[in-house]
């Protein structure tokens, strides 16, 4: 077992502390970072403050992650799937908002991993040295929608493969903080992680290429947002986040690439990954699939009109 240890330096003036390290731990609980702090696993300058300081800019923050066990195979557990269609091959699931992928420090338990396991026991038993238990693509925590899963190796391999070939279609849905200057564009900026927070990712000039096309479908609303579509053309740690952040238009929700000022109470990012369509990997139907956006999202957008 091996403690991990993590630090940055604070890059502007007036941000508290609790806050600063929720962005370089995403994964944790807003009463896991409290705990660290009380526990003294975080200082700044060396020294042991209190969660709500407010930094002056340039100090040095550095956070010890307690010790964990040797990471261990995940346990199968019950827990309900939405799964809008399955074969032998594939599933494919509509995930809420909350619920994390992949087992990992602070989330053992209760993510989609532990869930498909447990309803496709198969799905443990796969040849799969990566340890992707079935998933052949990403979706954020806070993200909910649609994500495909293979049930042996041969669907695995044939699904990454239209991955990386970029055959596969994605459609997400997103509510920014702003209208963005035209009703669609094409975003081509490289994106890599940020040198300054590890946890963030951030366009860079030496990034890997990221291209997204987006949008409007609705700005019929009070304070500028706009709901809009996103197309991936790659997939990119947290592209669509990214770059709408890059464009100045945040999605609302965000806390981490959005306004460090919320405008809105929302316990996620209001994205949702509406859209899927890919070649089926033994028929080669091209299957296409649709998530409408949860109730929650669609209550905050009348509540905007």
């Amino acid at each position: 077992m091996n403690a991990q240890e993590l630090s940055f330096t604070v890059a502007q003036a007036g941000e508290r502390l609790d806050k600063l390290v929720s962005a370089h731990l995403p994964e944790h609980s807003r009463s896991q970072i409290q705990a660290l702090i009380k526990e003294g696993l975080v200082t700044v300058d060396g020294a042991l403050v209190k969660a709500g300081i407010k930094l002056r800019g340039g100090e040095t923050v550095r956070i010890t992650l307690p010790e964990t066990e040797t990471e261990t195979e995940p346990e199968p557990e019950v827990i309900p799937l939405d799964v809008v269609y399955e074969d032998d091959e594939l599933a494919v699931i509509d995930k809420l908002a909350g619920m994390v992928v992949h087992p990992g420090p602070g989330n053992p338990n209760g993510t989609l991993v532990n869930a498909i396991i447990g309803r496709w026991p198969q799905i443990a038993e796969m040849d799969d040295p990566d340890g992707r238990n079935g998933i052949v693509h990403r979706l954020d925590k806070d993200t909910s929608g649609l994500i495909l899963i293979a049930k042996n190796e041969v669907a695995l391999v044939e699904l990454m493969a239209q991955f990386q070939h970029r055959t596969v279609d994605k459609t997400y849905l997103a509510l920014l903080e702003r209208r963005p200057q035209t009703d669609t564009g094409r975003i081509e900026a490289p994106i890599g992680r940020d040198p300054k927070q590890r946890k963030r990712m951030a366009v860079q000039r030496d990034g890997k290429e990221a291209v997204t096309e987006f949008r409007v479908v609705d700005d019929e609303f009070r304070d500028g947002h706009a709901l809009v579509e996103f197309y991936l053309h790659t997939g990119r740690t947290h592209q669509i986040r990214v770059h709408a952040a890059f464009i100045d238009c945040p999605i609302v929700g965000d806390r981490v690439y959005g306004f460090r000022k919320q405008r809105m109470r929302l316990k996620r990012n209001f994205l949702h990954a509406a859209k899927i369509s890919f070649d089926h990997p033994i028929t080669e139907e091209r299957l296409e699939f649709e998530s409408p956006l949860p109730v929650g999202l669609q209550e905050i957008m009348k509540k905007l009109r």
